[in-house]
């Protein structure tokens, strides 16, 4: 065979080989087209909506929605215009805003508010109570965030959201009663808990117990009406810790004091049912222990705390006494201390100490807690639904593994 000869016979095998190679890879295309498209209607609705990080809302409308004027809807529609990501009633959305401190220098400030209506298809409603200082500290500065929004945040204004998150949701038993107790605006979530379930299961049997101090402070109060006159398995019980004169015993009074354990044994029908708490921490300390001895281990308890709150109702049963303490060291605030296992998490650990951490749904699924890993490990108990990013950890549902040293 001759050099030429060969060298066309080398050069025949080489073009079939890369004809071959293209064929290959376009029917791997091809394929990959079709297996995506028999999969697109079984994918979890509404996971392809969703976002990663933050995203730009704009501000379309707001809405006192009480005679005190002191809590306000505000509805956000996104700035992209895309779809919005279907939720369950009940969760919330994280808010981070960059606001200037006393010295005029902007500091990044995040917060979570539920939402407050069951799922739109193109936006969402967020109702946020102006938080004044607390009546025996007048000194002390109001609620920043909540006084940023209704002093500055107006129809046009841009705020950036994360995607809408937590596991304060109603469950799909429509043959268990849901019993949904609010305090003030812990109302909120409550509410669209309770819109949702009447709008999907019209024939559950749903109790709605509201308590405010006086009907200045009841919001959605006409939606709540109509709800009672749109179905009969509604049932609403308003306590007002302090009535106004006129209004003991009419119909946004039904009972006088707080909450408590007699006034729903007293409403309530026998059976099982399934409860739903969300108020302001005095009301979660004395209610919610309570309850969860009142209905037994067998029976559903779930909660909604604002802030500190979590500390009373998060149970002593799931702590874990250790034989040794682990050594835990705070590197921005300079403080080594004793882990003993007395506290469920490390937000819990490092508030008590005095140590100062920015903190929002304190169950492991806004991420305002993040914090960097210097050196050791942190575990969970349940995974989060928060992505926490290599290095770092959520100490509002993390306890350490061994000895640790955290960047706070």
């Amino acid at each position: 065979m001759t050099a030429l000869a060969l060298l066309g016979y080398i050069s025949t095998i080489l073009l079939v080989q890369v004809a071959l190679a293209i064929a290959v890879t376009l029917h791997r295309r091809a394929s990959a087209a079709q297996t995506a498209a028999a999969n697109a209607d079984i994918r979890p609705t509404g996971s392809e909506l969703a976002w990663a990080g933050l995203r730009a809302f704009r501000v379309s409308r707001r809405d006192y929605e009480d005679d005190a004027l002191g809590q306000c809807s505000f509805y956000l529609e996104p700035v992209d215009g895309a779809p919005l990501p279907p939720y369950k009633a009940g969760q919330f959305l994280t808010v981070q805003l960059d606001l200037p401190n006393s010295r005029g220098n902007l500091r990044t400030v995040t917060r979570c508010y539920s939402l407050s209506d069951c799922h739109a298809p193109d936006s969402y409603r967020v109702t946020i109570k102006r938080i004044p200082p607390p009546s025996d500290r007048p000194d002390l500065p109001p609620g920043l965030v909540s006084g940023y929004f209704h002093d500055h945040v107006f129809p046009g204004s841009i705020v950036q959201l994360r995607a809408p998150a937590g596991t304060f949701v109603l469950n799909d038993v429509p043959d268990v009663p849901a019993v949904l107790i609010a305090g003030g605006i812990g109302i909120t979530p409550l509410f669209a808990m309770a819109r949702e379930a009447l709008a999907r299961q019209p024939d559950r049997a749903v109790h709605l117990f509201y308590g405010v101090r006086d009907n200045r402070e009841l919001v959605f109060k006409t939606a709540i009406d109509a709800l009672l006159e749109q179905h009969p398995h509604f049932r609403v019980t308003i306590v007002q810790s302090c009535p106004l004169p006129s209004e003991a015993g009419g119909p946004d009074c039904q009972s006088t004091g707080y909450i408590e354990i007699p006034l729903l044994q007293r409403i309530l029908p026998q059976g099982r049912h399934h409860f739903y708490v969300c108020g302001p921490p005095p009301m979660m300390a004395s209610l919610v222990p309570v309850l969860r001895a009142w209905v037994g281990a067998g029976e559903t308890v779930r909660f909604e705390a604002f802030g500190p709150a979590s500390l009373v109702s998060s149970g002593a049963d799931s702590t874990e006494l250790l034989d040794r303490p682990l050594e835990v060291r705070f590197s921005r605030s300079g403080r080594t201390l004793s882990w003993t296992g007395e506290e469920t998490n490390l937000l819990d650990f490092a508030e008590r100490h005095g140590i100062a951490v920015e903190s929002g749904c304190r169950s492991g699924s806004c991420g305002t807690c993040e914090t960097t890993i210097g050196t050791g490990e942190v575990r969970y108990r349940q995974r989060p639904s928060f992505e926490i990013a290599a290095g770092r950890c959520l100490l509002c549902v993390g306890a350490p593994a061994g000895d640790l040293v955290l960047d706070a």
